[in-house]
């Protein structure tokens, strides 16, 4: 697996290729196909907290690309007005120069015809609505206002006090359920970088190593190959810390015959990867430790057989989540001759895209290009004991590709991997 890794780094570009431009309007035109009524996204304005890098609303960022704060961006059946901010000469200062209406190639840099400064915001938006009855705005009451400035939503809202207000963050999970080719290729080279940076974490697992130097090994492993940012917070929970399903202070000592739960991903692009792994510090699993790890393994490969078009994780029937929960609840029992079945105790998959849990109904049929996670677990906390594998698959035509595949998860390869 060291040819594994020394490949990965070579094939991948230090910077991910994006979505093309005209993917991004092919977007807005198949929304504006669906809709009855008007669209209001805000992007996200800059983070005041010094502790966070400026991060786009996915959903606007699905629908432009843009990856500048402050714009605005307004769609209806019959039209697309982009809205950018004011120059602010204090800001740029700090944060860079940013694109402005007055720019000659604003329209090339946006890709928008339309490209107004957001002072024309609210008329704008009052003679858009005219010749609709409906709004649909973003973020709505579920979402925070971090990504917005302060409650303009509302303020816009309130400007047409008669019109029927709803959620633009659901009407536009339904598109974004389905990726297309040059998504899946984005979450592709997200899960390779990831499963580099979890082949190095193994070569530096050793006992008296702290979580969050393993961590840092990994993200700087995906940063590296080019993706910007973690998926999420890393999550590296040694021996009691392994029962905790989102751990992520990262702070314990590991020490000798314990396992950790490492669940760590990249994001390349603005798209994510989601993949765990659970590993013996000194490099070799007791018996108990095998014998779980194996129930799981077994439980996650019986669900990632039957995922296919059609199958459902969540539901009435034989679904993936029943097939794994009966899987580990006829295998093995606890100190006290339980089942283990109440020892998974969370959800098998959840879709992953731009949000590593991106949004989508995951209790529908399972579809081609759609990207799960299927993740199952067991966390006895008596034992000081979690163990959850967890890869990201693309659903296809007859089945699923594991895109997470090249990171091993027999325990025999693991435990040969260790230290290594």
């Amino acid at each position: 697996m060291r040819v594994v890794f020394g490949l990965l780094c070579i094939i991948l570009p230090l910077t991910a290729a994006g979505v093309p431009r005209d993917e991004y309007r092919a977007r807005r035109t198949e929304l504006r196909k669906s809709i009855d009524g008007v669209v209001v996204l805000f992007g996200s304005t800059e983070s005041e907290d010094l502790h966070d890098a400026f991060y786009q609303e996915p959903n606007f960022f699905y629908l432009s690309g843009w990856m500048e704060p402050g714009a605005v961006l307004i769609l209806t059946p019959r039209e697309e007005v982009f809205f950018l901010p004011p120059l602010d000469e204090h800001d740029e200062r700090y944060n860079g120069h940013r694109t402005r209406t007055e720019d000659k190639d604003v329209q090339v840099k946006t890709g928008f015809e339309k490209v107004l400064p957001r002072a024309a915001l609210e008329s704008q938006f009052r003679r858009i609505s005219e010749g609709y009855g409906k709004i649909y705005i973003m973020p709505d009451s579920s979402l925070p206002d971090a990504y917005m400035s302060p409650g303009m939503a509302k303020k816009l809202a309130r400007l047409v006090p008669m019109h029927q207000t709803a959620s633009a963050a659901d009407l536009i999970a339904g598109f974004r359920v389905k990726k297309s080719p040059a998504e899946i290729d984005l979450i592709r080279k997200a899960t390779d970088a990831t499963v580099a940076a979890h082949l190095a974490g193994w070569k530096a697992v050793k006992p008296g190593l702290f979580e969050y130097q393993l961590a840092a090994v990994m993200v700087n492993t995906y940063s590296q190959l080019g993706c910007e940012r973690s998926a999420y917070a890393p999550i590296v929970g040694s021996g009691p810390n392994g029962v905790v399903l989102h751990y992520s202070a990262n702070r314990r000592r590991m020490d000798s015959g314990e396992v950790t739960v490492v669940d760590v991903g990249a994001e390349c692009s603005g798209y994510t990867s989601d993949v765990t792994r659970t590993v013996p510090v000194n490099g070799k699993f007791s018996p108990r430790e095998r014998e779980l790890y194996e129930i799981v393994l077994g439980a996650e490969k019986a669900a990632i057989a039957a995922a296919k078009p059609g199958a459902r994780v969540r539901g009435d029937g034989q679904t993936l989540y029943k097939i794994a929960y009966d899987y580990i609840n006829t295998h093995g029992q606890d100190r006290h001759g339980q089942p283990l079945g109440k020892y998974f105790n969370h959800g098998l998959s959840h879709f992953i895209g731009l949000d590593v849990h991106d949004p989508g109904d995951i209790n529908v049929p399972l579809q081609p290009g759609m990207v799960i996670s299927i993740e199952p677990g067991v966390y006895i906390p008596e034992e000081n004991i979690g163990i959850r594998i967890e890869d990201t698959v693309v659903v296809t035509e007859t089945g699923v590709d594991v895109l997470s595949s090249a990171l091993p998860k027999e325990p025999g390869e693991i435990e040969r991997l260790i230290g290594k």
